[in-house]
């Protein structure tokens, strides 16, 4: 007999039309996590891994192609230094433990930010990990590593500013879609669909020009007891939207 779960993904599956090529998720709440059980930040972040796991092998087995975490932001620099210490150490041990898993179950990983801002030994390893997986053609996994919308804007802007004086670009051809071939995700579609734990009602400086049409389930679970069926459940959700895109159904004019 089927569990729940398998019934719950079977559901979702029988609309692949309506399966979101592209999930963003805002990882949040392991520190509240962890103060809940009376145990420092770093316990959070460590249960967090777990619930990282799990969802990126969800997201596999649902069919999602791109899965896109918002795993250390430019404004996380800000945290105490024993914290920021404790998340580059956990953030190269765990690419190291799963990359066996990552290559086994065909997971290609990339990242999004300035990851030259990441200080250079654990660059090693993250780009280590790139390129062994370059190659597979499953999910794609992608880490928002130093990563900030506004400052991803900046970033493209003066790309184009250099390309103008160069000679590379004529100013009149600047349009949405060649603004977003200078953004650090050119080579990805936009979200379908943004997750947000914690309960937070912000996406803090996350892809703030790729979610202009992006749908957002934002849900109280912290993120280290975020699992299979609550990733279900957004996407049984996102299922349920009509996405217009601006634009007017038939019934609604």
């Amino acid at each position: 007999m089927a569990s729940e779960l398998e019934v719950i993904m079977a559901e979702i599956k029988s609309r692949p039309e309506r399966i979101p090529a592209h999930i963003a998720i805002i990882m949040d709440g392991n520190g509240r996590w962890a103060a809940l059980r009376n145990k420092p930040r770093t316990a959070g972040h460590e249960a967090g891994v777990k619930a990282v796991r799990e969802i990126v092998r969800a997201s596999a087995d649902l069919g999602i192609k791109y899965l896109t975490l918002y795993t250390f932001s430019v404004e996380n620099w800000k945290r105490p230094k024993l914290e920021v210490s404790a998340l580059m150490s956990l953030l190269t041990r765990t690419t190291r433990n799963e990359l066996s898993d990552l290559i086994k179950n065909d997971v290609k990983l990339i990242t999004t930010g300035r990851i030259m801002g990441i200080p250079a030994s654990r660059r090693k390893v993250i780009n280590e990990a790139v390129e062994r997986t370059r190659n597979n053609t499953g999910l794609l996994l992608n880490l928002a590593l130093n990563y900030g919308g506004r400052t991803e804007i900046l970033d493209a802007v003066k790309a184009i500013v250099n390309a103008a004086k160069a000679g590379m670009l004529n100013v009149h051809d600047i349009n949405e879609e060649l603004f977003s071939d200078f953004l650090y995700t050119a080579d990805l579609p936009d979200p379908d669909l943004m997750i947000r734990t914690s309960g937070e009602k912000r996406i803090s400086n996350f892809l703030l020009w790729q979610t202009s049409y992006t749908e957002l389930h934002i849900i109280d679970t912290l993120w280290p007891d975020f699992g299979k069926r609550e990733l279900f459940e957004a996407i049984l959700d996102y299922q349920q939207r009509e996405r217009r895109f601006g634009k007017v159904t038939p019934e609604d004019e």
